[in-house]
């Protein structure tokens, strides 16, 4: 089928079609516009009777296998949760660190040295990670990273103050133990407690070092303490296998592999919840759903949607754990290469995937980003000292061997609900300029003189930057949509991925 697109602006297009109950904006030129199967996805949710005013989609909006929801997009909902239009990976997102690094101080000699030591206590792919006590699991998941600091005695700075939602979703919430173990298994907890540390080996998760190449606002880079010529280090990843079971309980998305399916089998009949009895109609219906083309909902003043809730922010805590855990065998690499403490500032901490209650056009909704971010201008980040003065700050990477950005959010940004792309997202007709195989990849990469390691998978081709949408396309397009004021370019220098 071919859609019919109406242009709003250069970088804004509307989709509606007589199967739509609200329309679908698209914050994309007609150069970055995706593929008739992303549209046909688009178009399903967004006739969805629950959802309010429009969907939102991202300049990197693109379809992902096994999902029924494009990468890339918003909605919202007035008093329902809809886990399926989620990924099944809560709080995948990405974190950028600052160092006392640059060209002076860091020689190449010791930044491959750095890299080579980075792909030995860095693990992408791996049964056992950095073990912790289950009990500080439990305590991970109910009060955030502060108590996995503790345990670890990090060293980097405002790990808690620039991290979405100070670290913890549970934030202004007393929440025990049980009422954990009432929404997630007590088994994918003592999985979860081994997952911790493991960079990740799906999509393109990644460590990347880059260099501050250009500041574009010098006001607000100042207030960052950013500075031309700087090494920062750009780290995605995920809240591992505890996020993916917490949520395939509750969501009828086809599970991808063997192990997830006897794990989830395990945990649910070995469930010793207070509401074994909600969770029975959890099942029904999601068994049920399973031939249903309607998106599986839970009202959120539900039995059934609290429990989902309490599922979905328990989990997505050890993402914010994962990198946390992360940045400090990070710390300790390099401390180890330099012969000192390298000073690290994380810049900020935010999730990919999220469910968040906010107030939108006038009405309190609930705001479901799947593959995208927040982007807050200053008058909505009035309860951070410095965010509060530049916005909320937004990175977009591309591919591992093209420049990123740092950007903040604006206060005219309603039509996305406040959010940016987390990323340019993949080209809908791919060129035929990519590498055909790791042979090829690696000379493009020594081209662009960034270097690549680790790279044991055959898929990490895929993240050659043919594949991906031209990054300054999307930056242009994010600009003249007041999503975002860009702050500073990036260079990569040294990209770790599996």
């Amino acid at each position: 089928m071919t859609y019919k697109i109406n242009s709003l602006s250069e970088h804004k297009k509307e989709l509606r079609t007589d199967k739509m109950i609200v329309p679908t904006i698209l914050h994309v030129s007609e150069e970055l516009l995706p593929n008739d199967e992303t549209l046909a996805k688009l178009e399903d949710i967004s006739s969805d009777e629950r959802l309010f005013h429009h969907v939102a989609a991202m300049s990197d909006v693109h379809s992902k296998k096994g999902r029924r929801t494009p990468t890339g997009s918003v909605l919202a909902t007035t008093n329902t949760f809809m886990p399926q239009v989620n990924d099944t990976a809560p709080n995948c997102g990405m974190r950028l660190i600052k160092t006392d690094l640059n060209e002076e101080n860091a020689t190449p000699e010791q930044l491959e040295k750095l890299f080579q030591e980075l792909v030995k206590v860095i693990p992408t792919k791996k049964y056992l990670g950095t073990a912790i006590p289950f009990k500080l699991a439990l305590e991970v998941c109910r009060h955030g990273i502060a108590p996995l600091i503790k345990h670890f005695n990090s060293r980097a700075k405002n790990e808690i103050e620039n991290t979405f939602a100070g670290g913890n979703f549970f934030r202004n919430e007393n929440v025990s133990d049980q009422d954990v173990l009432d929404a997630v298994p007590k088994l994918f907890f003592h999985i979860g407690k081994y997952r911790l540390g493991i960079l990740g080996a799906a999509g393109n998760h990644f460590l990347d070092l880059m260099k501050i190449s250009e500041i574009k606002d010098d006001e607000i880079a100042e207030k960052f303490n950013l500075k031309k010529g700087q090494y920062v280090f750009l780290l995605h990843t995920g809240s591992g296998l505890l996020g993916q079971y917490a949520s395939y309980m509750y969501t009828p998305k086809k599970k991808e592999h063997l192990s997830q399916q006897i794990i989830l089998k395990l945990g649910t009949t070995f469930f010793s919840s207070r509401l074994k009895n909600v969770y029975a109609g959890v099942a029904k219906k999601v068994q049920a759903y399973k031939n249903i083309a309607k998106f599986i909902g839970y009202d959120a003043d539900s039995a059934e949607g609290k429990m989902f809730f309490t599922a979905h922010k328990a989990s997505a805590n050890f993402g914010f754990a994962n990198r946390t855990v992360l940045t400090h065998h990070l710390d300790q690499a390099l401390e180890k290469t330099f012969g000192r403490q390298v000073g690290l500032d994380v810049l900020y901490d935010t999730t990919h995937i999220s469910i968040e209650k906010e107030n939108h056009y006038g009405q309190d909704v609930w705001v479901h980003r799947n593959g995208s971010v927040r982007a807050n201008g200053p008058a909505r980040m009035n309860e951070h000292p410095i965010f509060k003065q530049t916005g909320e700050p937004v990175f977009i990477p591309s591919s591992m061997s093209t420049p990123a950005y740092i950007g903040v959010g604006t206060d005219e940004n309603e039509s996305t609900f406040f959010s940016a792309p987390h990323g340019t997202g993949r080209r809908a007709n791919v060129s035929d300029q990519t590498a055909k195989d790791k042979t090829e990849l690696f000379e493009k990469m020594k081209k662009s003189h960034v270097k690549l390691y680790n790279a044991k998978s055959e898929g990490v081709i895929m993240q050659d930057g043919a594949y991906y949408k031209d990054v300054e396309e999307v930056i242009s397009g994010m600009e003249q949509n007041k999503i975002i004021k860009v702050v500073a370019k990036m260079q990569p220098v040294a990209v770790l991925m599996y």
